[in-house]
């Protein structure tokens, strides 16, 4: 330590130890951690803030500079109010131009939300995260490129338009046909739109809304054509019959991710969709299988009775002593005159049931893939719609459901059934539409993502990618689509081309007519010969919004946004779609460019409320972000429930338990907090947490300390402008006196605090800075320091040293606003632009002016 900070030192712990027994006994109790001395300031001559280890004499000359300051003091009203304050415009007039000067731009995009409502706090969440990254990426001179846009979410958005036509009209999509409803599918998203985007403004967000995107906007769709066109003539979108996981109440295949498998220990009722009486799963259903030959039996045991009459053999494991001599025997099937084969497979678990295993490869992912090892037969038995088909003779046209019951009964009368026993099993669930999954063979296209899957599991192992928090790193795993068959998407541009209805062909291609170009020579024909017409399909919104990186910036032209932009910065975005959406962004991303789409991953946890449930309208613990900033009774929340209940969002029974789960949690209502408050709130909890705990009574509290520091601005306006009449303006202020300690003292806990925040921000842990802004500002520059010099402000007005204390608590401020902003944006902008202000600083604004000397280093 030098000369300047031993002496420094004796001298406050004299003088500190001197003006705190002089404190009310409030304060006089937490004093002795405060008797501190300063070694670091984070200011510099300019003011700017930046850490460097500095002399005392460069604190004199830090209050200097509010020497020859514009004096314009404002009338404050006389408490916080968000409400009155959020009203106002603030406008990007307030912040400096963009430039490049210091580093390369920081570009991000905002997780385009789904259409099919309106904000939650899960988005408010994320905003505030990417909107807080994008203001300190701001504060050190860089431009930043954020862009917002919105996604058409294909299956969800179709599943509540078809619930509110269904409940406000009593019409099916299939009754309306595909272009009115796709019609009435726009108007949701024009309504919808509207919403999110004023719902995004009043969190005065730093968004660049001249980007704006969706992702079946002309130019997302053009992106999305030329993707598909590039990997099916490369060959790794190709179209091949395949099970796939169906939902009979959409009519459309669903993905493997997009499917709940319920764990059921034993017997359990389900409600399924178009059923009046539950459905019951975690049974285990045995009857026999007769030898043709004799009067030998296999019985086997089964959970999906309903699916008996597509079987076409019975497999057991080849070292199971039990059934060897049945191998390669026929048997006789109970309900149609063929006999189908027991073959042996590694695959049958002699533990299982009875240790044989009836074989349905139309109907079940195992046995589908045992048909294909011993080349069986594929027998569909059950149709889309969830109907069994023409060939089940009696059973034709039964639901699979009651299918289910009448072969049981079937199997009684033929001495067959040997009786049930419950067990466990997942029961496979459709998450959008809660339908048990039907497995049916259908023709598909898909990608073969093996090889980028491979590129995107390397990219994690060598450090290239980086997932933080680094615990997802072990959950990176490969990834493989099908595409969904849906009204509502990208159609496929793939076309069905022919001649003459012979030798037919797919291309892919921009139109049709570009399709007969491509068919023409391919079957060496004239364009004009040539009949083509394009696949009903439409593409999983997941591919779409794949494309957000790249397609944001112009791609598939080469534009100078997508050279200057493109790789985005940082991929911000809550764990929970890792697989939905980053996992395709990093795989497709680096094989249409050549290059990761980012190189950071940054996931936040899910939001749950203050006991830990995830949120959920059944649950009636959904909050929406405007219910804080605006507050809302407890009578108009039951109003919202009664609103989703009428456009079919809740059932009567789910908006009974809603409604009752809104009287326990809110029984007063939600209160008034304000954007601000809402937003510091969710900074101020570890992010990168598996869930995050919500509670409205912490927005409250936040609330009231934005109502701390609109005090501590008044109060220090109040006082330089008295400080300045009793000493001729502030205008003749001279250089400054020697500074008190408390003077020192406090300005070297703000060095600590920006210290501490710079560290927090560029670690990602908000919650750090939230804690450090919290610290300073409420118990050490409004609990120590202003009571400390209230008595020097109003008993030696006329002296030098009310002076010091007028320039210390606008240094304070200043930069203590600045550094709230990325969290508190309009509390802060509106304090700060109402200090004192030196022009050619820069002052006049939270960002420095653009200048590379003000750059953090």
């Amino acid at each position: 330590m030098s000369g300047c900070y031993r002496k420094a030192n004796a001298q406050m712990v004299t003088a500190v130890t001197r003006i705190f027994t002089q404190l009310p006994g409030r304060l006089l109790q937490i004093a002795g951690v405060y008797i501190e001395i300063i070694q670091r300031v984070f200011c510099s001559l300019d003011g700017t803030i930046r850490a460097e280890t500095v002399s005392l004499d460069t604190l004199e000359h830090l209050l200097n500079v509010y020497n020859n300051f514009h004096l314009n003091f404002v009338e404050l009203s006389s408490a916080y109010n968000p409400h009155e304050l959020e009203k106002a415009h603030f406008n990007a007039d307030y912040f400096p131009p963009k430039s490049a000067l210091c580093r390369q731009p920081f570009s991000l995009i905002l997780p385009p939300p789904n259409i099919t409502g309106t904000l939650h706090l899960g988005h408010a969440l994320t905003v505030s995260i990417q909107d807080a990254l994008v203001k300190w990426h701001k504060m050190q001179g860089r431009e930043v490129m954020w862009v917002p846009g919105l996604d058409h979410a294909g299956i969800a958005t179709q599943v509540v338009v078809e619930k509110k036509l269904w409940k406000e009209r009593g019409l099916t999509r299939h009754q309306l046909g595909r272009e009115r409803f796709e019609e009435e599918i726009w108007k949701w998203k024009q309504e919808k739109s509207t919403t999110i985007i004023e719902q995004l403004r009043r969190m005065n967000v730093d968004l660049s809304w001249d980007r704006e995107a969706f992702t079946m906007d002309a130019k997302r769709s053009k992106a999305v054509t030329e993707a598909f066109i590039r990997l099916f003539e490369q060959g790794l979108i190709y179209r091949a019959d395949h099970l796939v996981n169906w939902s009979c109440s959409l009519q459309s295949a669903v993905s493997d991710i997009e499917v709940d498998r319920v764990r059921v220990e034993a017997a359990t009722d389900f409600r399924v969709p178009g059923y009046e009486k539950p459905v019951k799963f975690g049974v285990l259903t045995k009857f026999a299988y007769k030898l043709s030959e004799s009067l030998e039996e296999i019985v086997v045991a089964t959970t999906r009775p309903e699916t008996i009459l597509g079987d076409v053999a019975v497999a057991v494991n080849p070292q199971d002593s039990r059934y060897a001599h049945f191998v390669g025997k026929r048997l006789q099937h109970p309900f149609r005159p063929d006999l189908i084969p027991v073959i042996a497979d590694n695959m049958v678990d002699p533990l299982f049931g009875t240790g044989a295993v009836k074989i349905t490869p139309a109907h079940d992912p195992d046995d589908f893939l045992t048909g294909k090892r011993h080349n069986l037969r594929f027998l569909a038995v059950i149709d889309e719609q969830g109907q069994l088909t023409d060939s089940c003779g009696a059973f034709q046209g039964l639901r699979r459901f009651d299918a289910r019951e009448a072969i049981i009964g079937a199997l009684m009368e033929k001495g067959l059934y040997k009786g049930s026993q419950e067990h466990s099993m997942a029961v496979p669930i459709c998450s959008r539409s809660k339908d048990v999954i039907e497995f049916l063979i259908k023709p598909q296209w898909f990608l073969d993502c093996s090889q980028m899957s491979q590129k995107a599991l390397a990219n994690v192992g060598d450090g290239t990618l980086q997932i933080e928090p680094e615990n997802f790193e072990k959950t990176w795993s490969q990834w493989l689509e099908n595409i969904r068959q849906l009204w509502w998407g990208h159609r496929i541009p793939a076309y069905s081309c022919s001649v003459n209805g012979n030798n037919h062909v797919w291309v892919a291609a921009q139109d049709a007519d570009a399709a007969k170009e491509k068919a023409a020579r391919l079957l060496n024909c004239r364009p004009a010969d040539v009949e083509s017409k394009q696949d009903e399909d439409v593409l999983d919104t997941w591919f779409s919004s794949a494309l957000q990186p790249f397609a944001v910036f112009g791609w598939p032209e080469q534009t100078a946004d997508l050279d200057k932009y493109y790789p985005l910065s940082l991929m911000e975005t809550g764990h929970d779609i890792l697989f939905f959406w980053v996992a395709r962004m990093v795989m497709l991303g680096t094989h249409l460019t050549g290059q990761l789409p980012f190189k950071k991953v940054l996931l936040h946890g899910v939001i749950c409320d203050a006991h830990g449930r995830k949120m959920s309208k059944s649950l009636g613990n959904v909050i929406a972000p405007e219910e804080v900033i605006d507050g809302v009774t407890l009578e108009q929340l039951g109003l919202i429930l009664e609103q989703n209940y009428r456009t079919g969002i809740l059932s009567e029974a789910e908006l009974k338990k809603a409604s009752d789960g809104q009287k326990r949690m809110f029984p007063n209502g939600i209160p008034q907090c304000g954007a601000d408050a809402l937003r510091f709130t969710l900074l101020s909890h570890n992010v990168k947490s598996h869930v995050i705990n919500f509670d409205v009574s912490e927005c409250h509290t936040n609330k009231l300390f934005g109502n701390k520091i609109w005090q501590a601005t008044k109060f220090t306006l109040l006082w330089t402008g008295k400080v300045s009449a009793a000493q001729g303006g502030f205008a003749h202020w001279g250089p400054s006196v020697e500074m008190a300690p408390m003077d020192r003292w406090i300005l070297s806990k703000l060095a600590q605090m920006l210290q501490a925040i710079e560290g927090a921000m560029e670690a990602h842990e908000f919650h750090g800075a939230t804690a450090a802004l919290k610290q300073f500002l409420y118990y050490e520059f409004c609990d120590v320091y202003l009571e400390a010099v209230k008595s020097d402000l109003k008993e030696r007005t006329a002296d030098p040293l009310s002076s010091t204390h007028c320039k210390t608590l606008l240094t304070c401020l200043d930069h203590s606003l600045r550094a709230l902003w990325p969290f508190m944006p309009m509390l802060a902008q509106h304090l700060h632009q109402n200090l004192p202000r030196r022009d050619d600083l820069g002052l006049n604004t939270l960002v420095p002016k653009e200048n590379t000397a003000f750059c953090y280093r």
